[in-house]
């Protein structure tokens, strides 16, 4: 099914960006940006959300596709970053998934539905 291949690439990745951290710095971006620590990581992470943002207002797609999956890597080396792995985030997706969005929403603490 092509959606599991899609999940098992984002996994792949998120397993690439977990073995970089013993990586040399000097040969990977992923080494030099988790060596450079968490505050580096989620502000190139803030720059690449931005950067998204501003690429969904014009009429390339290829651009928002391209920015999109650069968010995607930056959004793996921050969890990375803080030890937080993707089947972490993957299980409360996935606990999300079983209530309305309101629902989620008002269930964070001192959350209340729109």
């Amino acid at each position: 099914m092509a959606s599991d291949n899609r999940l098992e690439v984002l996994a792949n990745l998120a397993a690439t960006v977990e073995a970089r951290k013993s990586a040399s710095a000097d040969r990977s971006y992923t080494a030099r940006l988790l060596r450079a620590g968490v505050e580096k990581c989620a502000k190139k992470f803030g720059e690449e959300a931005f950067e998204v943002a501003l690429a969904a207002m014009t009429d390339d797609s290829a651009h928002l596709t391209a920015e999109a999956a650069d968010v995607l890597y930056h959004l793996l080396v921050l969890l990375a970053s803080r030890d937080i792995a993707l089947d972490d985030v993957m299980r409360e997706l996935e606990r999300r998934t079983a209530m309305t969005g309101f629902e989620e929403k008002a269930s964070r603490k001192g959350g209340a539905a729109m």
